[in-house]
C-alpha cells in the first residue's frame, strides 16, 4: 500500500522521455540540447500536431479566399468600394496576432474556430489586393473585344477577365498560404491545436523548435508548390513553347 501511494503522488514525467536508452542523449535532453537520436524515437509525438496544423491552414485559407475572391468582383463592379475594403482589411492585418487570437477568446471560446476566423482575417488584404490589381490590370482592348463579341458584363468577367487576372490572384493566394502557416503556429494560444504547441513544449525546446520549425517550412513549401501547379493547370496557354 505505501509503495503504491508512493507511485501514485510521483510527478509526472513527459510521454517519451524515458524512451532515449543512450546515456548521452538523456544528458541532451536534460540540458535542453539538439537530440537527434530523442527525436528519432519520439518522432510520432509531431504527426499529430501536423495534421492539426495542415487542417487549421488549409480550412483558413479555402475560406479566405472565397470571401476576399467575392469582395473583389464586388470592389471590381462597384469602385467605390475598393477604398473602404482595402481599409478595412488593412486594419484586421495590423492587429498582433496573439492580441486577435485573445479578443475573440471570450466571443468564440477556446478551439480551431476561434483560430480559424483569426487566420482568415488575416488573409484578406493579400488576397483582396492581388485581387483587384489583377482585375485592375487586365487590358481595356480584351475587354472592349469581349465586348464587341456580344459577351455580357458578367461573361466578360468570368471568361476574359478573372482568367487574364490569374497569375496575380494566385501570387496572392501563395503568399497568404505562407503566411497562414507561421501565423498557425499561434494558435495554441487559442487552445487550438497544431505545431506550435509543440515549440513551446517544456521538454528539449531545442529539439522541439527544430522539428516543428522544419515540419512549418515543409508545409510551406509544399501549399507553395500546390499553388503553382494549379496555376500551371488552370493556364495551360502560358507553357506552351514559342514557336
Amino acid at each position: 500500500m505505501i509503495v503504491a501511494s508512493l507511485f501514485a503522488q510521483a510527478p509526472q514525467v513527459p510521454e517519451g522521455f524515458f524512451t532515449q536508452r543512450d546515456p548521452d542523449d538523456l544528458s541532451c535532453v536534460a540540458e535542453n540540447g539538439f537530440c537527434p537520436g530523442w527525436i528519432v524515437e519520439n518522432f510520432e509525438r509531431y504527426v499529430d500536431p501536423f495534421f492539426e496544423h495542415v487542417y487549421l491552414v488549409a480550412v483558413s485559407v479555402a475560406i479566405g479566399f472565397a470571401i476576399a475572391f467575392c469582395l473583389g468582383l464586388l470592389a471590381h463592379r462597384q469602385r467605390w468600394l475598393t477604398g473602404p475594403l482595402i481599409g478595412a482589411t488593412a486594419a484586421l492585418y495590423t492587429i498582433p496576432s496573439i492580441a486577435l487570437f485573445l479578443l475573440l477568446l471570450p466571443i468564440t471560446g477556446r478551439g480551431n474556430t476561434t483560430a480559424i476566423i483569426a487566420l482568415v482575417a488575416y488573409t484578406q488584404l493579400i488576397i483582396f489586393r492581388n485581387m483587384v490589381n489583377g482585375l485592375r490590370n487586365v487590358p481595356a482592348d480584351a475587354v472592349d473585344a469581349a465586348a464587341g463579341m456580344g459577351l455580357t458584363p458578367t461573361q466578360t468577367l468570368l471568361r476574359v477577365e478573372v482568367p487574364m487576372a490569374l497569375p496575380e490572384i494566385l501570387a496572392g493566394l501563395r503568399i497568404a498560404a505562407s503566411t497562414t502557416v507561421g501565423l498557425a503556429t499561434l494558435a495554441f494560444f487559442a487552445g487550438a491545436g497544431g505545431l506550435g504547441a509543440q515549440i513551446d513544449a517544456q521538454i528539449n525546446f531545442k529539439s522541439n523548435v527544430v522539428v516543428a520549425g522544419g515540419l512549418a517550412v515543409v508545409l510551406a513549401a509544399a501549399l507553395d508548390l500546390l499553388v503553382l501547379g494549379m496555376q500551371r493547370a488552370l493556364m495551360p496557354w502560358r507553357r506552351a513553347a514559342p514557336a
